[in-house]
């Protein structure tokens, strides 16, 4: 649940689908579009929101003021850090669109702005993305090459279906598999963040072992316009547990998998969503909670935020503002009032009032009491998104519960990857992989189930 994900859920301003992605050469269009993003990113950092807006497209122009983008720019440096500078800028093709990714460095984070542009350079999409380092992946050394192989495989059907992989150890099987379900925000199918991808990691290392793994790209990154289309109507159904759900259905179907023995493992917002998953699909043979929320989201948000100022042990005005005004949308969540006509504005993030309304009353660890099936509850001890206190959580209401098993890891991040002392969003743009103790504890338990 990275708290730039989390902020993405709410600042996807305008949004595009995407499509089949190629590089373009350099021309004069490509250079003038390369200037309209940095142009707009240094007009955010200079406090001009108006000359900001000037640059959207008369197609979109209006949809969002001036004084929001300024909400927004300064919300993105109560949590990111002050901004320092734009490192460098990316693009790809989305026809009849070009993407710029402004690659941009505040105190505590590298972060993407996605900036879409038309031919003529007027800005028709805008959000915020964690930094997708350009360095090739580079396999755990436990992932055993020789052991697996990957294929591409489609989640799902429909208006929604998702492209995905599945990584199949070799040999005849039939093999038990896992579910890896995402945290908030448009995550692609390794869960990308900088230059780790924990999902990745765990599929090799878990396909290593004789388990398979289904991954796949999250509804919100590949079909980002028609959600932000519908977004007066999207909860955690449509944005998290519908298609997990078909991923499982999808490896019942499979030859060479054993479809008595198909797991989730959610990490993050996918691990708060667990119990639900559970309680709409009772063939799934069991579950594996990653950093899952035992609390309330919008209290995370609020501790994440908080902690995010702290971390130079100063905190200015600007940043004593913004958290005051997320406390107060935050109150504005639990206020009994909260109705689907509230305006989002007044919400964390500006997300709709439906989604909070479905998640009110959802306590995640008291649901999963209900599920008679096995859990496996994994948590870093150095995670600051997801901490301590809602392990804690999942602990107290699963104390007797015979089939839960708990571990948790000293040296771990919110990604379970190791490193010292506090953790801190800049920690994740350096690259690591997700520990071999984890795989190996998710492994174990899978086969003893």
């Amino acid at each position: 649940m990275k708290i730039y994900r989390l902020f993405c859920v709410g600042l996807l301003l305008l949004l595009t689908e995407s499509l089949a992605m190629a590089q373009q050469s350099d021309s004069s269009q490509t250079k003038a579009q390369k200037a309209a993003a940095g142009r707009f990113v240094e007009s955010l950092s200079a406090g001009s929101y108006d000359n900001a807006c000037t640059q959207f497209d008369k197609s979109v122009r209006g949809a969002i003021s001036a004084q929001k983008l300024g909400e927004i720019w300064t919300a993105l440096n109560v949590q990111s850090g002050a901004f320092k500078r734009i490192q460098g800028i990316r693009r790809e093709s989305a026809n009849p669109y070009t993407i710029e990714y402004v690659a941009t460095e505040f105190a505590n984070a590298v972060l993407d702005l996605k900036i879409v542009l038309t031919d003529s350079s007027t800005i028709v999409g805008f959000f915020i993305l964690p930094h997708q380092d350009e360095q090739p992946y580079v396999p755990p050394a436990y992932a055993m090459s020789d052991s697996y192989g990957e294929r591409d495989v489609w989640v799902g059907s429909g208006q929604w279906r998702l492209p995905g992989t599945l990584t199949l150890p070799k040999g005849s099987g039939p093999f038990p598999a896992v579910v890896l379900v995402h945290g908030s925000g448009p995550n692609d199918r390794d869960e990308t963040i900088g230059p780790n991808k924990p999902f990745k990691d765990l599929a090799l290392g878990l396909a290593s072992k004789g388990i398979a793994v289904l991954r796949y790209e999250k509804r919100t990154k590949v079909y980002a316009i028609k959600m932000a289309r519908s977004k007066d109507c999207i909860t955690v159904k449509e944005e998290t547990i519908d298609d997990a759900l078909a991923a499982v259905i999808l490896l019942q179907r499979m030859s060479g998998i054993n479809a008595t023995k198909i797991f989730v493992l959610g990490h993050s917002l996918g691990g708060m969503l667990v119990p639900r998953i559970g309680l709409a699909d009772a063939s799934i043979a069991g579950f594996v909670v990653m950093a899952g929320a035992s609390r309330p989201l919008e209290d995370l948000i609020l501790d994440q935020m908080k902690y995010i100022a702290s971390l130079d042990d100063t905190i200015t005005g600007e940043e004593k503002e913004q958290l005051e005004k997320v406390a107060r949308q935050v109150s504005r969540v639990k206020d009994e009032s909260l109705s689907s006509q509230t305006d989002p504005t007044e919400l964390p993030f500006g997300a709709p009032p439906g989604y909070w309304l479905d998640l009110r009353g959802y306590a995640p660890a008291t649901s999963a009491a209900t599920l008679n099936r096995p859990m496996l509850i994994l948590q870093g001890e150095r995670d600051y998104q997801v901490t301590m206190e809602d392990y804690r959580g999942w602990r107290i209401s699963l104390a007797e519960k015979k089939n839960v098993q708990f571990k948790t890891y000293p040296k771990l991040n919110h990604l379970f990857i190791a490193g010292e002392r506090k953790s801190t969003p800049a920690e994740y743009q350096t690259a690591g992989h997700v520990a071999e103790d984890v795989v190996n504890d998710i492994a174990r338990w899978i086969f003893s189930q």
